[in-house]
C-alpha cells in the first residue's frame, strides 16, 4: 500500500485512484473503511472497472483499507469541509456501521460511492466526478 502523509482519522473520506475514476470510502478505525461497493469492487482492488456503470445495486461493505486500496494510490480528501459542516464523528460512524451489509440502489450518476460517503459525512450526497464523465456513458 502506498504511504500517505498522515494516518486517516475516524470519519475521514478516502479517495482511491482507479483506472478512469476514483472509488471512495470512509475511515472507521482499526484499518477499516466502509464503502458502497458495486460488484466490480467486490473481489480486490485490481478487479475494479467501468463495469460498475452497468449495475443497479451495490453493497455497503466494511473492508480493510489495504484490501480496498490494493496497489492503487489513495489520499484523505475531506473536500467539502469548507462548504458543509461534517456530522459529529460518532454519528458518522454509527450511521455507516448500521448500513453494513445493506444492498442499495446504485447509479454512477446519482448514487455512487462518492455520493454515499459524502452523505454519511455531511448529510449531502455530492459527487464532482460525474460532471466529467463522457456523455456516452
Amino acid at each position: 500500500m502506498p504511504p500517505i502523509k498522515r494516518e486517516p482519522k475516524l470519519g475521514d473520506l478516502i479517495e482511491i485512484d482507479r483506472f478512469g475514476y476514483q472509488h471512495w470510502a470512509i475511515y472507521v478505525g482499526d484499518g477499516y473503511v466502509i464503502h458502497l461497493a458495486p460488484p466490480s469492487e467486490f473481489a480486490e482492488a485490481s478487479s475494479s472497472s467501468f463495469m460498475s456503470i452497468l449495475t443497479e445495486f451495490a453493497e455497503v461493505r466494511k473492508d480493510l483499507l489495504s484490501k480496498v486500496v490494493g496497489n492503487s494510490n489513495y489520499r484523505i480528501n475531506n473536500k467539502y469541509d469548507e462548504k458543509y459542516t461534517p456530522y459529529p464523528v460518532n454519528k458518522i460512524l454509527q450511521r455507516a456501521e448500521e448500513m453494513v451489509g445493506e444492498r442499495q440502489p446504485y447509479s454512477v450518476y446519482s448514487r455512487n460511492c462518492e455520493h454515499f460517503v459524502t452523505e454519511l459525512r455531511y448529510n449531502k450526497a455530492e459527487c464532482a466526478q460525474v460532471r466529467i464523465l463522457p456523455s456516452y456513458f
